[in-house]
């Protein structure tokens, strides 16, 4: 396999779980649109990581090797064929290597709601910081690290089910699937200030966790009309 093919095959295996993508991707500058996609697809391996089902070492591992990856990208060395795109951007690769071991205890059911967002903000600080790099604005602050946070959640909850939902969901009765579904919904900022690619997907992932149900049901993806006038209005809302 050339590495150009390798490439497109993790660029492909994004899209393909977020197709919507190919209607709103109109609304990204065309410079940043193979950044974006790059971008994703990378952060869709921790999350493949974080969501292992059996046996977590080949996944430990894998986090394992990322974290020696990035750090190799803050050096200017890289390996990955996602390296090809992004290691070039001088980003804070170390510092999101750093974070990678939040993955590992994000497979662990969280003691409330508030624990879960302390937990993971770690990881959606470093990833807000990364893309305040990539895609060249200023960082929004709690807002944004607040919606990847939230959307980091919603990914765990989506993959793991009842063990994503906390122990206490604080003071509502509702400690179900659904219930903390709602929650996340609740504390998800829409307006969070980050770059145009964050929003969409940000909005593409927020209308996913509005349609879930249930842990391994899926939902449909949004219709090119629909997915068309959500990527119209996230990319004219900071």
């Amino acid at each position: 396999m050339t590495d150009s093919t390798a490439l497109d095959s993790f660029l492909d295996k994004w899209r393909t779980r977020w197709p919507e993508w190919r209607v709103v991707e109109v609304f990204v500058p065309v410079a940043q649109r193979q950044l974006a996609v790059a971008w994703f697809a990378l952060l869709q391996e921790f999350t493949d990581a974080m969501n292992i089902a059996g046996d977590p070492l080949p996944a430990d591992a894998k986090l394992a090797w990322w974290g020696e990856e990035l750090r190799d990208w803050s050096r200017q060395r890289s390996r990955h064929p996602l390296g090809r795109v992004l290691e070039p951007h001088r980003a804070p690769w170390f510092e999101l290597a750093e974070t990678l071991p939040v993955l590992i205890r994000l497979r662990e059911r969280p003691q409330d709601p508030a624990a879960a967002f302390e937990l993971v903000r770690p990881l959606a600080t470093a990833v807000a910081n990364a893309e305040s790099a990539l895609f060249g604005f200023a960082t929004g602050g709690q807002p944004l690290v607040q919606s990847i946070g939230a959307q980091w959640l919603a990914t765990r909850l989506e993959g793991a089910g009842d063990a994503a939902v906390p122990v206490h969901s604080g003071n509502r009765a509702d400690s179900s699937q659904l219930g903390w579904s709602r929650q996340l919904l609740e504390q998800w900022p829409v307006r969070n200030g980050g770059a145009v690619p964050r929003r969409l997907w940000g909005a593409l992932a927020r209308s996913r966790l509005r349609r879930f149900t249930k842990a391994g049901e899926g939902s449909a993806p949004l219709s090119p009309v629909r997915a068309l006038w959500l990527g119209w209005r996230m990319a004219r809302r900071r």
